[in-house]
């Protein structure tokens, strides 16, 4: 895989936040959920996006924003008007409150996954939202700016409309269908954001259409468990392995076997959170020879133990953190259910 498939194939949306609003002016919604990665479409009439510290973006029907959020404190308002006061705040676990701290998610319940001021709404967005447990995905959120914004007619294909459809849609296995839309749409926003002229993807990012890079970075991420050397890789690569040591450090920034051992350690990160996991069958995948190989690496990198990290990791997760009582995700899957 690929670094950026690897932020959607490892810990992919699963049962991920998705929620469409409905409103009509004036309204103002402050986010502070903490969520590490968040998809804000526009379905009908705008939107201004308030990133916290960044300039105000007018956002028109089938603009995309992608948002990195920031632990313990708001990242963003969304508002019909940068002048609209605040009158709902986002919280972690998707607790909707007041600035004063009254809930809201009963009042501003429109239906099956449907929240907002209003029953057709002015505005339509569509919001999705991450929990990324797993570290595959860390290099490629490291890459991004705190806020990415697409325009309608950067993106191909009718993902937010089908989107739209599918929120609302009460069937068998419409979570994963929904999750899936959701990976589809955040790829087709960061191609077109990495691709855009004048935009400073990472080198990992443009690495790969190198005809001699490339070809090793899909080699190593496709295969970590194989033992690869230098040498080996210039060998794949048709090149000497001076040349192909020189050309990977200019274009990836770090030596092979320096991204290789990143590769597989992020890897691993992410495979110790599967619950059948254990440091053994981990240590396999990824390319070392022993459990205590791994572990030695991955305490000397990290700072702590594969199973310390396990632990820390599933304990302080966002859904360990949910109260799906006051949500608004809950309120949603709630009516969903009794609908059927």
């Amino acid at each position: 895989m690929d670094e950026l498939s690897g932020l959607l194939d490892g810990p992919r949306a699963r049962g991920a936040f998705l929620l469409r609003c409905l409103l009509d002016p004036p309204w103002s919604v402050c986010l502070r959920d903490e969520a590490p990665l968040s998809v804000t479409a526009v379905v009908r009439g705008h939107a201004w996006l308030l990133p916290t510290g960044g300039e105000a973006v007018r956002l028109a029907p089938g603009d995309l924003a992608v948002l990195r959020g920031r632990a313990g404190s708001a990242y963003a308002v969304i508002a019909d008007d940068p002048a609209t006061p605040v009158q709902a705040v986002i919280h972690p676990g998707q607790v909707c409150r007041t600035p004063d701290g009254r809930e809201l998610a009963e009042e501003m319940h429109q239906g099956v996954r449907s929240w907002g001021n209003a029953a057709v709404g002015e505005t339509v967005l569509l919001t999705g939202a991450y929990a990324v447990d797993g570290e595959v995905g860390a290099r490629l959120l490291r890459a991004l700016p705190d806020v990415v914004v697409v325009r309608a007619d950067e993106v191909d294909g009718p993902l937010v409309d089908l989107l739209a459809i599918e929120m609302v849609r009460d069937a068998p296995g419409q979570q994963a269908v929904l999750d899936r839309l959701l990976d589809l749409l955040l790829i087709a926003v960061l191609r077109a954001w990495f691709d855009r002229p004048g935009a400073e993807p990472p080198g990992w990012w443009t690495a790969q259409a190198d005809p001699v890079v490339g070809p090793a970075l899909r080699l190593m991420q496709h295969h970590p468990e194989h033992p690869w050397t230098v040498a080996g890789l210039a060998d794949a690569a048709g090149v000497s392995r001076a040349a192909f040591a020189r050309r990977f450090h200019e274009q990836v920034g770090q030596p092979p076997m320096g991204f290789l051992t990143e590769w597989r350690l992020e890897l691993a990160a992410d495979l110790l959170l599967e619950p059948a996991s254990t440091v053994a069958s981990v240590a396999r995948r990824v390319g070392y020879g022993s459990p205590f190989a791994l572990s030695a690496a991955f305490t000397r990198r990290r700072g702590e133990s594969p199973k310390e990290w396990r632990a820390r990791s599933r304990d302080t997760s966002p859904q360990a953190a949910r109260r799906p009582s006051s949500t608004v995700s809950a309120t949603a899957s709630n009516t969903s259910h009794q609908s059927g």
